[in-house]
């Protein structure tokens, strides 16, 4: 029986003819734990979007067991049991979460982020131009990680040569199921201690020197009349650093994929340049690059014919939603032509992801740059993917970018 818990069951990719299988059953599925009551596993497009935009009846909120799969009021935010994180406020239902939103999305504005576009089309000139084209490279440490943690650091107003050290925060953030992102408890503590170091100064020195950038703004958050404490600070600037890294990360290794699986897609696209747009938006569907988000039914309800009591863990999944075929017409093929449908891979409702235009922004510029250098893809070997259930991602993706 496949346990869509279990981090194996996405070690090959995920396993959307399974999910297709079960979905063809009912659009939400029960799916037993081995350590847990068990969770309503939701499938369908519609189901999710009906629980995502409901936030009264399902919610997020750390006290009801978090926005994980696993209960976040029992082991921590990471997983690592660690008191001194608090809570994010995507583990808040509003109006605490809606006030934690308008204090970030200034910092996401176009007048603040005015000459950004420039910038980045600037970084991934530099980057790709690092790209050694026609030979066999891991190209994640030489662009697709690189890029949004540099994009990252601008928007935190921290030093660009520090993004090595938040991308290795970020994969033990993310990479509780991973032996190689948590070798010990002991490896992980020391991770921790290091994040917290760097968080409490960026904290203090942003209280006292507040400007523009998405840290001060977390430092000064104040709900109902309070000041932010500092375990919240570093709870928000964990879930900044995943949310604005992983997702534009990996649709662009995913996209790699398709396109070397698909090469007549990719010649449309350097043909017609005025297609970027919308392929941008089919990358992220395809590559749907967050697994889950769960939720906590709040009182008896009905879901997909199926009866949720109260108290009852409900655990979305984005692949699933992304490739239903009630929605999307021939879903499990990649075409950038497809026309413009709401995907789910940045969530829905009250929590949809705050920088998705800035991630949309950077796949558009970092295809552009190879549209003008790449003739073709060619993907080498297996590559090598997060053990994980909630990160669909690559920890080495080897390619030949053909000239």
């Amino acid at each position: 029986m496949l346990d869509l818990k279990n981090p194996d069951t996405y070690q090959g990719g995920v396993p959307y003819a399974a999910l297709q299988d079960l979905r063809a059953e009912g659009p939400v599925h029960w799916n037993p734990e081995s350590d847990g009551a068990g969770f309503w596993a939701v499938l369908g497009y519609d189901e999710i979007v009906a629980v995502s935009r409901q936030p009264d009846l399902f919610s997020s909120a750390f006290e009801n067991g978090g926005h994980r799969i696993f209960n976040e009021n029992e082991v921590g935010l990471t997983g690592a049991g660690e008191s001194a994180i608090g809570i994010p406020f995507i583990s808040r239902d509003p109006p605490s979460h809606t006030q934690y939103r308008k204090f970030v999305m200034p910092a996401l504005s176009p007048a603040r982020l005015q000459g950004i576009e420039e910038r980045i089309a600037k970084r991934v000139g530099r980057l790709f131009a690092q790209v050694p084209l026609g030979e066999t490279v891991n190209i994640l440490p030489l662009l697709t990680v690189p890029l949004p943690l540099l994009t990252l650091a601008e928007l935190l107003g921290v030093p660009a040569d520090l993004w090595p050290d938040l991308h290795r925060w970020t994969d033990a953030f993310v990479g509780e199921d991973d032996p190689d992102f948590r070798q010990s408890p002991e490896a992980m503590q020391a991770v921790l201690a290091e994040f917290m170091g760097f968080a409490t100064a960026l904290f203090e020195d942003r209280r006292a020197n507040p400007g523009p950038d998405i840290a001060s703004l977390l430092a000064n958050t104040e709900i109902r009349g309070e000041p932010a404490p500092l375990r919240d600070f570093i709870a928000n600037l964990i879930l900044a650093l995943v949310g604005g890294n992983e997702t534009t990360r990996n649709s662009i290794n995913h996209t790699m994929i398709a396109l070397a699986e698909n090469p007549g897609q990719w010649e449309m696209l350097r043909a017609d340049p005025s297609l970027m747009t919308a392929a941008v938006k089919e990358m992220v569907r395809f590559a749907s690059p967050v697994i889950h988000m769960r939720r906590t039914a709040m009182r008896d309800t009905q879901l997909g014919e199926q009866a949720i009591c109260k108290g009852d863990k409900v655990v979305i999944f984005y692949p699933a939603g992304n490739r239903d075929p009630a929605v999307f017409e021939n879903p499990d093929r990649f075409e950038i032509t497809r026309p413009l449908r709401q995907h789910l891979a940045f969530g829905s409702g009250a929590h949809v992801c705050v920088g998705s235009r800035l991630a949309e922004m950077q796949l558009r510029l970092a295809f552009a740059e190879m549209a003008r250098h790449v003739r073709a893809f060619e993907v080498v070997g297996e590559p090598s993917r997060v053990r994980s259930n909630f990160i669909n991602g690559f920890k080495r993706l080897e390619v030949r970018l053909l000239v």
